[in-house]
């Protein structure tokens, strides 16, 4: 309790998230003894980021911080961040495992260290925040900005860090990092975050991010979007006539399909689903964007080649035009955003 010595009122805030060890009957324990430790039940087991949810959708302080169970960082460096928070009048205060090295530390596992260093490269070129640990537990907020937040968060895992730095990028608040120390444990020792967290935290980062990203990573996912459903178009088309389906049919199923995997990519990692329009409206204006961007191809390839153009070139500039008009329709037609 040095924080409460500090002259720092806590409130705790204890989520079990149905453990099956002893955890509860010790936070039970603790409830009972002390006045400031509040305990909340999952019914089921849910996750670190339900549980985190619960416990800022309850929490009544003035500032809210998150703290493991495990005590890889140490409680009492709140101090420091509630320190910045006060000086720098911030909104977000992230504590940074990498931002200044300890004078001592326990080396561990490089390829967990590069993931989260990595992690927080990719969130901050969609985010355009400049964090150095955008993975890390230490992250304090102003009650009202995070009770904002918190309603719309949705990862029950550990995709919860990289949801909630997308959204408090979105929320366009001040946030400040400063250094803490970290005591990191082995798999051996409990550690439960694996490879299968690393690529969810990938896609929470494009889920959360790209919708809001600079224009520039918008259209570079964009790029990756049509070419995968370029590929999808001529396997499919290929794969149909193998199948002894006519070349014309083939044609038309083959670009069929590959419409919807485009849609279907841009709804899962770039553009907000349903944002603006109803899933009929959004779908409608979809299939017209896609005829009219299939007239805008045939017109181009047809017209150059009546300029004497090679037929390369002219499919070439067609699907340059293709590519711009196909992401300016999506970008501020199709999946166009309220404001």
């Amino acid at each position: 309790m040095r924080l409460k010595q500090q002259g720092i009122d806590l409130e705790i805030i204890i989520v079990d998230d149905c453990s099956k060890d002893k955890s509860c009957e010790v936070a039970t324990q603790l409830a009972e003894k002390f006045g400031e430790v509040r305990l909340l039940k999952h019914r089921r087991n849910k996750g670190k980021g339900a549980a985190i949810r619960t416990g800022l959708l309850e929490a009544t302080g003035e500032y809210i911080g998150i703290q493991d169970a495990d005590l890889e960082y140490d409680p009492t460096q709140y101090s420091n961040l509630l320190q910045v928070m006060r000086d720098e009048s911030a909104d977000v205060v992230y504590g940074s495992r990498y931002l200044r090295p300890s004078k001592a530390r326990r080396a561990l596992y490089f390829w967990h260290t590069w993931m989260n260093k990595t992690l927080t490269f990719l969130s901050n070129m969609f985010t355009n925040l400049d964090l150095t640990d955008m993975e890390t537990c230490y992250k304090l907020f102003r009650r009202e900005i995070i009770q904002a937040i918190a309603p719309s968060l949705e990862e029950n895992r550990f995709g919860f860090e990289p949801e909630v730095t997308a959204k408090v990028a979105l929320a366009g608040v001040r946030v400040y990092e400063c250094a803490i120390s970290y005591n990191p444990r082995t798999y051996e020792e409990g550690k439960k975050i694996n490879w299968k967290d690393g690529v969810r935290a990938l896609y929470c980062i494009l889920h959360y991010s790209a919708h809001r990203a600079p224009l520039p990573m918008q259209i570079l996912l964009y790029f990756f979007i049509g070419l995968t459903s370029a590929m999808v178009n001529v396997g499919s088309f290929i794969t149909l006539l193998a199948a002894g389906i006519n070349t014309g049919t083939a044609i038309v199923i083959a670009f069929i399909i590959a419409a919807a995997v485009n849609y279907l990519l841009c709804i899962a990692i770039l553009f907000r689903h349903k944002a603006f329009w109803s899933t009929t409206g959004e779908l409608f204006a979809y299939l017209v964007t896609v005829a009219f961007m299939g007239l805008v191809d045939y017109s181009i390839t047809t017209g150059l080649l009546a300029l004497s153009i090679a037929p390369l070139w002219a499919k070439f500039w067609a699907t340059v035009a293709g590519f711009v008009g196909n992401f300016a329709l999506r970008r501020w037609l199709v999946f166009r955003e309220k404001f």
